[in-house]
């Protein structure tokens, strides 16, 4: 009987430790689900285990951005724990359809091009902003420029300052009709200027993309690159595109940077398409101040807990001293923004795009 009990005892004892031991194995499960873990950190399953497809204008789809453009794939692996896929292409309405459908998950984008993604499905929101040097979104511009050959700029003048008065029966360059700098901005102050004369006072938006009508011709360069290239080889008397694409390529020569009259010199050692173009000159004629272009994301395609770890890694200081993302002067790198003071990424409402959508 002793011998019994005391075998009853052991037994209660063997099934008490494995009680404890299955516990501690069902709590080891669970951690890898998302529990805490012992140090107080929590392991998290990706949303989804498909790639994050970012898709690029083909400004940033240019190959001189790929560095920049792998270290924003891998900063969204980081975060997300997901892969990415570059979508790389040769027109706007390819990159701002696949984002209003949702093929593409998250594209960098002007804020023209953001409103007619978010027109075509509502679904589309800004994920972050670049700011300006403050850090904030009261300086987050560029500049969107009107430029001449070096030679010709004398054409451009009225009063003694420079003037779009003369751009009339010219051959123009524009980048897209879905860029914001390098098509609705220059359009909107071409129609506010000449439709208070008598002349062109009936002008309307169709009359400027077209040639035989206000300009002689009319090229789209599907790039703000392309677009630079169109002047500077003689195809175009005018031409529109932006400093922070031009950057890479081109360098201030005299006059102060994006203002009127500022003469900007392809540099050497540029790449292609300006190779070619080594030490051509261009003269700005008009400058007008554009608010930051928007990474937007579909949310029907990129789950809330993706956007929500990707806002926090790319709006941290850690971001905003990655010289790959933002980059130094004379690092010698290239990328899609600069590094002047406390540039940084933002969050951002969709209201803060009101004044594109009120251009006429």
């Amino acid at each position: 009987m002793k011998t019994d009990k005391m075998f009853q005892s052991l037994l209660g004892l063997v099934l008490i430790f494995v009680l404890i031991f299955s516990m501690a194995a069902c709590g080891g499960t669970e951690q890898a689900s998302g529990e805490p873990a012992e140090d107080g950190t929590e392991t998290e399953e990706p949303a989804s285990d498909e790639p994050i497809i970012m898709v690029w204008y083909p400004n940033e789809s240019a190959a001189d951005y790929q560095p920049a453009r792998d270290e924003f794939a891998r900063l969204m692996t980081e975060a997300t724990g997901r892969p990415v896929e570059h979508k790389l292409t040769t027109d706007y309405s390819i990159a701002i359809e696949a984002l209003a459908n949702g093929t593409a998950d998250i594209c960098f984008m002007g804020a023209q091009g953001y409103i007619e993604a978010k027109n075509a499905n509502d679904a589309v929101e800004p994920l972050f902003v670049n700011s300006g040097a403050s850090g904030t979104l009261d300086d987050a511009i560029y500049y969107s420029w009107l430029a001449v050959n070096k030679g010709d700029e004398s054409n451009y003048m009225e009063n003694g300052d420079y003037s779009i008065a003369n751009i009339q029966g010219k051959k123009i360059s524009f980048v897209s009709n879905s860029s914001t700098s390098g098509f609705k901005v220059p359009t909107s102050g071409m129609l506010a200027f000449f439709t208070k004369t008598d002349e062109w006072k009936d002008l309307t938006i169709d009359d400027l993309v077209e040639g035989g009508t206000f300009f002689e011709e009319v090229l789209f360069g599907q790039s703000h690159q392309g677009s630079a290239v169109n002047l500077l080889t003689g195809k175009a008397d005018v031409a529109a595109f932006c400093d922070t694409e031009a950057a890479p390529y081109m360098d201030l020569a005299s006059g102060e940077a994006s203002k009127k009259g500022a003469v900007y010199e392809v540099k050497a050692g540029a790449t292609a398409p300006f190779d070619t173009l080594v030490g051509k000159q261009c003269v700005l004629i008009q400058s007008t101040p554009v608010l930051n272009g928007p990474f937007a994301f579909n949310s029907e395609s990129l789950p809330a807990a993706d956007v929500e770890k990707i806002r926090a890694l790319f709006t941290s200081p850690e971001v905003a001293a990655n010289e790959l993302i933002f980059v130094v002067p004379d690092s010698g790198k290239v990328g899609m923004f600069k590094k002047t003071d406390k540039e940084q990424f933002v969050l951002v409402e969709d209201e803060w795009f009101n004044p594109i959508r009120e251009l006429s």
